[in-house]
């Protein structure tokens, strides 16, 4: 009988708990696994707390939000015990063998991916599972939760219209996206909003302000604006890009804590953008302009069919990679399949939005302003 953990790390979307329910019951039922529930991500298996899953404790979490098995975003290079940062790789691996287990499921996002890789590195059997509502992990067409989130999103963009439209108002709608689009970009197809702006395509205020303008000269005298938190205008992101190029540059560990310390500080200049947008606009167009920012509520609530779908699919294909001895793998989706795909090709790696995407193509195909 194989013994294997399971944990979930990072945000919290939808669907972690249809993965954990898929690979469970393909492990227990279908292969005669014995599987540890590891509490609040790699900080459980750093304090060795976890709690036996079984078929019971598996029924009826599929169209439960959240995760069963609660989260966190430590590193196990880089963890805060007693105060101190401090590398408890080993304290993982010492309770991966005092547990006898013959592998660890990970389930997280692209921070999650190198973390496994740390993990493999150090010589455990490990699986990653994809989620994020990012869907910016690279080599799947889609990761579990990025569904879910597109729906509530786009339902904020079409309940904008109306606010915007009878209060002849422009609408920023800021939606989670740091260093990828996909979230703001489908959501702002699907809802219609007049401007897309993401982190791939650096906009020009004066671009967005002449289309607010068009807009109004023909009667449609309100706008609705999806923004990527990471989008940034054009002098921004060139900034950004040049402090980039001087940390990966730096030739010492002074220069490079130095560099660092720079571009925290220019994506700090960054944050509120989208209230600057805003106060651009209404100075450049005189529409009032208002900011709606959905936060958290994008990640939450239950998962939409597609995610549970996508979650158990996974799931199960992940229990039966465990059972054929497959190890230092992604579960990606592609092409509607569950495939293996190395850790190495995956962590460290972004899915941006190309920028001849057939989203972008079909965005600017309806005259929908994308910043440029």
């Amino acid at each position: 009988m194989k013994r294997i953990g399971i944990l979930t790390a990072g945000g919290d979307p939808p669907g972690l708990n249809a993965a954990i329910r898929g690979f469970g019951k393909a492990a227990i039922g279908h292969h005669g696994m014995e599987l540890l529930g590891f509490r609040s991500g790699l900080k459980g298996l750093v304090e060795n707390n976890f709690q036996v899953l079984d078929s019971d404790t598996l029924s009826g979490i599929l169209t439960v939000g959240g995760t069963i098995l609660g989260t966190s975003r430590d590193k196990p290079h880089k963890m805060v015990v007693d105060g101190e940062v401090r590398d408890m790789t080993p304290a993982i691996v010492e309770n991966y063998e005092k547990n006898e287990l013959d592998a660890i499921v990970c389930i997280g996002g692209g921070g999650t991916a190198k973390n496994a890789k740390r993990l493999a590195d150090a010589g455990l059997n490990v699986i990653h599972l994809p989620k994020t509502i990012d869907n910016d992990i690279a080599h799947t067409d889609t990761s579990f939760g990025f569904s879910t989130a597109l729906g509530i999103a786009t339902e904020a963009v079409d309940r904008l219209h109306s606010t915007a439209h009878s209060h002849h108002r422009v609408i920023v709608v800021e939606i989670m996206g740091h260093k990828a689009g996909w979230l703001a970009l489908g959501a702002g197809i699907a809802g219609g909003a007049d401007v897309i702006l993401i982190p791939e395509i650096p906009y020009s205020i004066e671009s967005v302000a002449e289309s607010v303008n068009r807009r109004a000269s023909s009667g449609r005298n309100f706008s609705v604006i999806a923004l990527a938190e990471g989008a940034r205008n054009e002098q921004d992101a060139a900034d950004l890009a040049a402090a980039e190029v001087l940390r990966k540059h730096a030739s010492t560990p002074e220069a490079k804590a130095a560099a660092t310390k720079h571009r925290d500080a220019v994506i700090a200049e960054h944050r509120d953008n989208a209230f600057k947008v805003a106060e651009s606009l209404e100075q450049v167009t005189g529409l009032e302009s208002r900011v709606t920012i959905l936060g958290y509520v994008q990640r939450g609530g239950i998962p939409d069919a597609n995610d549970r779908v996508l979650g158990t699919l996974l799931g199960s294909a992940g229990a039966d990679l465990v059972a054929e001895g497959t190890f230092g793998v992604t579960v990606a989706s592609q092409g509607g399949a569950a495939v293996p795909v190395p850790l190495e090709d995956v962590a460290g790696t972004l899915k941006t939005v190309p920028v001849d995407h057939e989203w972008i193509r079909a965005a600017r195909g309806v005259g929908t302003n994308l910043g440029d």
